[in-house]
């Protein structure tokens, strides 16, 4: 299929040359944007994105009156080849072209009624928007502005009934590898922990759409009333987790925790270490491009070795050692999620 589709590419291309083009009643263009490998994040100025979509935005303003009267339609076709079955290329090629409409909406005001649109588990990770404008209606705006006629930027154009489908070997000399082995990276504040006046921070590395490995540390010491109340902790909790669904916004996981922590709230004070873990379950809501909310909590086991102490004189004295274990909630969290890159 791919030989083919380049065949009639080719074929397409000699005939523009010789003037066969000159011909058709229609002037046919095709706007195409690159997507990263294994992520469905249109970024513009990436890759020539941000130039194609300048030219694509100037020909919609020209032509939007009849766009929006359903004269002239956008196609709008997604690809993407980077996912494990076709179903996840499908949707992953879906979210893409999406993305791409949501500039035209927001940008070129449009409205999702004026789109064509068809995604497909095959050629690459890109999206192409095509846009058949009457010749009749080409020959006018080269009247009233020739500079907007001008030859098109080096890059895909489409001369046949069907959208511009680039080589594969183009792809490959433009695309970035794979995005198999590395991820992006998140700082992580648990702002739960921030209302106990708890200082929390943590990083999240998202190795693929599926698997993300996380670690949050908190630390705290507080004393008052002549240093005879005290509440002082420090944490590390790392968690390997894997994202479900379509949008990959639920998780499970399991976690791991240890610490240790002094705590006088009272005449007796506790002061020792604990180590636990368990299974791990959430959900994160996006709120935009950069920053989300990871809704946590974590069922497991906690075990304390600790000492119960008093002070007297201002000297602290001993009273017992204790061990103690903990099946329940061990983790929970609101975490104000901000992606570096």
């Amino acid at each position: 299929m791919r030989k083919l589709n380049r065949l009639l590419l080719a074929v397409s291309m000699v005939l523009s040359i010789v003037g066969i083009s000159g011909a058709q009643e229609r002037f046919d263009s095709t706007f195409l944007f690159r997507f990263v490998q294994g992520k469905d994040m249109f970024y513009v100025p990436w890759n020539g994105n941000g130039a194609e979509l300048e030219r694509l935005l100037l020909c919609v303003e020209r032509n939007r009156t009849e766009i929006l009267e359903g004269l002239i339609p956008v196609y709008v076709d997604g690809y993407c080849t980077s996912q494990a079955t076709e179903g996840e290329n499908l949707a992953m090629a879906k979210i893409r072209s999406n993305r791409v409409k949501s500039e035209l909406i927001l940008r070129g005001g449009i409205t999702e009624s004026c789109f064509v649109t068809h995604n497909h588990a095959s050629e690459g990770d890109f999206v192409t928007v095509r846009i058949v404008v009457p010749m009749t209606r080409t020959e006018e705006l080269s009247t009233e502005e020739p500079a907007s006629v001008a030859e098109p930027e080096p890059g895909p154009s489409d001369v046949s009934s069907e959208p511009a489908v680039p080589p594969v070997e183009e792809s490959a000399a433009v695309l970035p590898a794979p995005d198999r082995t590395g991820g992006s990276f998140s700082l992580r504040a648990n702002l739960l922990r921030w209302a106990t006046l708890t200082p929390d921070i943590g990083l999240e590395w998202r190795i693929s759409r599926t698997w993300a490995v996380t670690v949050n540390g908190s630390w705290t010491s507080w004393s008052w009333d002549n240093a005879t109340r005290r509440y002082a902790l420090w944490e590390v909790a790392p968690e390997v987790r894997c994202y479900l669904g379509e949008k990959r916004a639920w998780y499970v996981g399991a976690m791991f925790k240890t610490g240790a922590f002094n705590y006088k709230l009272s005449d007796t004070g506790k002061q020792g270490d604990l180590i636990g873990g368990g299974i791990t379950a959430g959900y994160q809501l996006r709120l935009n491009k950069a920053l989300s909310l990871d809704f946590s909590l974590g069922l497991g086991y906690l075990n304390a070795d600790y000492e119960k102490y008093e002070v007297i004189d201002g000297v602290r004295v001993r009273r017992s050692n204790e061990t103690k274990g903990w099946w329940g909630p061990v983790n929970a969290g609101i975490t104000l999620k901000w992606n570096l890159f």
